[in-house]
């Protein structure tokens, strides 16, 4: 009777020592962090080369949603690949909110790239009603400037007085922030998607932006959600810490599926070139 369970426990066991061994493994740390590096800049290079083909297309538009869109893209996964690929020196600065800050200003700056795309079908979804769209660039810049800011505040207090209850506040409104995505991409996706299934018309054009509404919108939906339950775990979990140097596998897993596929996937998904007319479905940002 006592068989099981002594196998049981010293299977337990041997997987606990395979799992330490690999945490505090320089190799499998190198491999972790090199290989998100690696990642990270291949999917910035193909957001800043979408973004030079959409330049050579229509150079005479100014900077429109879509450029701003590959723009950020190519922004934060080249500061992504800059930070992974300087793990050594991040993971240990000797000023914890240094880290921190390296961390977490580029999940913000990813938070800002995504929820443009909320902001578009917002303003899709309004006209199509016949709703007012003026006040929608307000509140997306409104929102992004609260976020920030209190995030400025949180990193100044921690680099004066390195508090634990202070550190976990910054994590919850990590959570939250990834929360507000989460319900962005939800509200307006959903919205915008059954508004193409009622539209009466069967074309060819209709079909590919239903699939594409749909496709980013459950993509999204699915990065922001893992994000808002792996950081309120880690909140209060260290053993799910993912600002440490030994938590390779954790890391890894964790940024591929929050940033690095839904980046690339998404990049795929809107790689369609803008039209050389002037379109009524292509505004710029004034």
């Amino acid at each position: 009777m006592r068989e099981p369970a002594v196998v049981a426990a010293s299977s337990a066991a041997a997987l606990r020592g395979f799992w330490e061994e690999v945490n505090e493994s320089p190799a499998w740390q190198d491999g972790a962090f090199f290989s998100l590096s690696a990642a990270y800049a291949l999917v910035s290079a193909v957001a800043l080369i979408q973004l030079i083909r959409i330049q050579r297309r229509v150079p005479e538009f100014g900077w429109t949603t879509q450029k701003v869109f590959h723009l950020m893209n190519f922004l934060v996964n080249g500061v992504r690949a800059l930070v992974f690929g300087f793990h050594l020196h991040v993971f240990l600065l000797s000023a914890k909110v240094y880290k921190l800050v390296l961390l977490d200003l580029p999940g913000l700056l990813f938070f800002s790239t995504y929820t443009l795309l909320v902001l578009f079908w917002a303003e899709i979804y309004h006209q199509a009603r016949s709703l007012p769209t003026d006040k929608l660039r307000i509140i997306y810049i409104a929102v992004n400037a609260i976020i920030y800011t209190i995030q400025v505040c949180i990193w100044v207090y921690l680099g004066i007085n390195d508090n634990p209850l202070v550190e976990l506040v910054s994590k919850i409104f990590i959570v939250v922030v990834s929360f507000v995505a989460l319900l962005g991409f939800s509200v307006y996706g959903g919205r915008l998607f059954f508004l193409l299934r009622r539209f009466p018309i069967e074309s060819k054009g209709r079909k590919k932006k239903l699939y594409e509404v749909g496709t980013v919108t459950a993509i999204c939906c699915a990065c922001f959600l893992i994000r808002c339950i792996v950081v309120a775990i880690s909140a209060f979990d260290s053993d799910v810490s993912l600002e440490v140097l030994d938590h390779p596998i954790l890391d890894f897993f964790y940024y591929m599926l929050t940033e690095i596929l839904p980046s690339a996937l998404v990049l795929f998904i809107l790689r369609k070139l803008p039209p050389k007319r002037v379109s009524a479905q292509y505004h710029p940002i004034n």
